[in-house]
């Protein structure tokens, strides 16, 4: 099948937000058949990381539809890392959403991206005329409240203590070059007004969730949390006893594809 659009296409860039506020948010959607795909990329990733290219990939080979975004301050989009909130990147995940996408939609989230999805599902239920409808969410490592519950309480005192006084903590890397990235206090008290676990997700749709055993970022107790404050039917959650976090290991791509196809 001849790919109608290569996989580093050049991206379309959309404004989200307004007066100094404004982001510039760079987006790869390609044409195809439904259920489209929409992909949510984890904190601190882009949308050219290797699960967001096999999805895309997948979806050239299946005539799928799949649109991919950077959130600001990430990958191509414009706008500083550091100035990043949960609010701020679930409002250009709406607007791209409502921009690119029409008829049902699988969300595929990873990591922070699965937290997005499920509020982009709440964000959605809220409203009357949509568009574009959930057709499933497969949610991988998703991290749910992770800047409450992974970061926050699971800093010692004195992190704590300089990302109150100071209001930014340079956090090293366990990835990449191991260049430090920034953990604001903006980021963690703004999460505050998006936590989920706390009470039960309604989503609307089928959920898939894999979880790496061997998860350093995203313990698999975080995982079945999660699945519990879903609804009961259709909900399956999948655990990989020797996957990391990133699951973009061959067998784990395979694994991911497996429950988009599962969704239609």
């Amino acid at each position: 099948m001849t790919n109608p659009a290569p996989i580093d296409q050049e991206p379309t860039f959309v404004d989200v937000g307004e007066g100094d506020g404004l982001r510039r948010i760079a987006v790869r959607a390609r044409a195809g058949g439904g259920p489209g795909l929409f992909w949510l990329g984890g904190f601190n990733s882009d949308m050219r990381g290797t699960k967001a290219l096999a999805l895309d990939a997948w979806a050239a080979e299946n005539g799928r539809a799949c649109v991919r975004f950077d959130y600001s301050g990430h990958g191509e989009s414009g706008g500083a890392f550091i100035d990043g909130t949960i609010g701020r990147w679930l409002e250009e995940t709406v607007a791209v959403f409502d921009q690119f996408c029409r008829g049902p939609q699988v969300v595929i989230g990873s990591s922070m991206g699965g937290w997005m999805a499920l509020l982009l599902a709440r964000a959605l239920a809220s409203r009357d005329a949509k568009q574009a409808s959930l057709a499933g969410l497969v949610l991988i490592a998703p991290a749910p409240d992770f800047t409450e519950q992974l970061m926050w309480n699971a800093f010692s005192d004195e992190v704590r203590e300089e990302i109150r006084t100071k209001g930014v903590w340079m956090r090293p890397s366990p990835y990449d070059d191991g260049t430090p990235y920034p953990i604001t206090r903006a980021l963690i008290e703004e999460g505050r007004n998006h936590l989920l676990l706390g009470s039960a997700i309604e989503v609307g749709c089928p959920v898939r969730i894999l979880q790496g055993g061997q998860d350093p970022d995203v313990p698999w107790q975080h995982a079945f949390a999660l699945a519990h404050r879903l609804p009961a039917e259709d909900v399956v959650l999948t655990m990989i006893q020797d996957g990391d976090h990133r699951l973009s290991r061959p067998q784990d791509i395979a694994r991911i594809m497996a429950a988009v196809a599962e969704m239609g």
